[in-house]
């Protein structure tokens, strides 16, 4: 028999529902558990003990009390620590934000609190989200659970590696150009990247205004979908959120198909330095799709090949402006040193970004200044159209498109030394974001004794059809078994 701990999100729900468990016993299973893997894992930035048992005895007080609550009240769950939190430190992983405690919950905080989550504290990232492996944190580097000497990928690293080493069952990320799937294929977990729009930015710390966008991280489909259910719709604090209505994503996991289903595999995908032992895995995935009643077909995305080098245009230009509100003075990081105003924001911006976020934002800055937009910010702007409109001529002729969510499994601690290398690392989730589309990373496999994960694309607001492809996937194949073995020994 697992423990409270090692079970998944819809088994604590029903075991709650049941009777047969109470939310203060798994939270303080969880955070048993925390307290003995925290020192190898290193997920965790802040750990709010004391806050999850309180929360977790109201919902079983409720519960007692007969009230009709959500299906994930009474579950614990791990945030990513660039969502503003009431009362609780939020860091965005970087030292001007050591001592930043937020008087307000982000939307989908907000949501999560009055479904009767429980939070089990703040986890680990790059700096403002920007890197690739969670390495880039002013605070520590999050390891893999499935070999603590590789990375477990980024930015959302923590919230991956909060959820496979159990410590959580659920967790939020935040992905820009591939920050929870990339994670997600590392860790051997489910990630999804929402629609830009399906889920409310506000109090998200900004990266890149234009392409971050909230989402789960889970051990199976079925949990994502329920985590999604309750953070998607429109915020009237977000004027970017959708008014789109919002599916039943549950309903979708329930007894799918893929029959008359059409995957167009684009070619693109497998040849950018893609691994030929990630790309056989997510081939024996279009396979297996094709005997289950799909059609799979390969296609062709040309502007895939632009898409990483437009990226590192737009995102540092968006980062650039957002981050310039950290300077010393308003709130965050402020140096001591008395050097007047001018001074004061070098000092206080010198001393609290690290290297990677400095670099992008002067990249970002050049790219905005005058003589160089056209060149460079203007032109990213027109190639990000052209893959957006590619995308929209494949959704004409396939349903769904399947990928590689990263071209090789998870890498070793400081082995990256290129930053170029590093940032191929996203090269095949960063296009999604480019056109604001959704995407879902599955594992399909391992290699090297790691876990892999296949991506698949949807049109726009399509993520109920991304889980009904997914849970047809995950019930065909025995990776989630596995996982879930892999994850009970740890």
């Amino acid at each position: 028999m697992p423990e409270l701990f090692q079970l998944t999100a819809h088994e604590i729900s029903a075991l709650i529902a049941a009777g047969k468990t109470s939310s203060r016993e798994v939270t303080q299973s969880a955070l048993a558990h925390i307290e003995s893997v925290e020192p190898s894992v290193r997920a965790f930035l802040t750990i709010t003990a004391e806050e999850a048992l309180a929360q977790a005895d109201v919902i079983d007080h409720r519960l007692a009390a007969g009230d009709q609550l959500s299906p994930l009240a009474g579950v614990p769950m791990a945030l990513k620590d660039n969502l503003c939190t009431a009362g609780v430190r939020t860091t965005a992983g970087s030292r001007i934000l050591n001592n930043f405690v937020p008087p307000y919950d982000a939307t989908v905080v907000r949501k999560l609190r009055d479904a009767g989550m429980v939070f089990l504290g703040k986890v680990n990232l790059d700096e403002f989200a920007m890197g690739s492996s969670t390495e880039n944190s002013a605070f520590q580097s999050t390891t893999n659970p499935w070999d603590s000497t590789c990375v477990p990928g980024g930015s959302s690293g923590g919230s991956a590696a909060a959820v496979a080493a159990c410590e959580a069952p659920l967790a939020l990320g935040s992905d820009t150009g591939g920050s929870i799937r990339q994670p997600a294929s590392y860790c051997g977990l489910v990630g999804l990247k929402p629609t830009y729009g399906r889920v409310s930015r506000f109090g998200l710390i900004a990266y890149a205004s234009s392409l971050d966008q909230i989402g789960p991280l889970s051990r199976t489909v079925e949990d994502s979908a329920m985590l999604l259910q309750l953070i998607a719709g429109p915020d009237e604090h977000d004027s970017t959120s959708a008014p789109a209505p919002v599916d039943d994503y549950m309903a979708a996991c329930s007894n799918p198909t893929v029959k008359g289903l059409r995957i167009g595999v684009p070619q693109e995908y497998y040849a950018q330095g893609v691994n030929a032992d990630v790309a056989a895995a997510v081939r024996a995935a279009a396979a297996l799709y094709e005997s289950l009643g799909a059609t799979v077909e390969e296609c062709s995305l040309p502007s895939t090949d632009y898409a990483l080098a437009a990226y590192y245009v737009v995102a540092p230009a968006e980062c650039s402006s957002n981050l310039a509100r950290f300077d010393g003075v308003r709130y965050g990081m402020r140096s001591a040193d008395k050097t007047g105003h001018i001074g004061l924001m070098e000092l206080s911006r010198g001393q609290g970004f690290g290297s990677e976020v400095k670099q992008r934002i002067m990249i970002g800055t050049y790219a905005l200044s005058a003589g160089y937009y056209d060149a460079y910010y203007r032109r990213a702007q027109q190639v990000r159209t052209l893959i957006r409109n590619e995308f929209t001529a494949a959704f004409q002729k396939f349903d769904l498109l399947l990928t590689p969510t990263a071209p090789a499994p998870a890498f070793k601690l400081g082995a990256m030394s290129d930053p170029m290398e590093m940032k191929l690392a996203d090269v095949c989730t960063i296009p999604v974001n480019m056109a604001g589309l959704p995407g879902i990373s599955v594992p399909c496999g391992f290699v090297d004794g790691l876990p892999v994960g296949m991506q698949l694309i949807g049109a726009p607001f399509q993520e109920a059809l991304l889980f009904r492809a997914s849970a047809v996937y995950q019930q065909a194949t025995n990776w989630a078994a596995m996982l879930s073995r892999a994850a009970t020994a740890a």
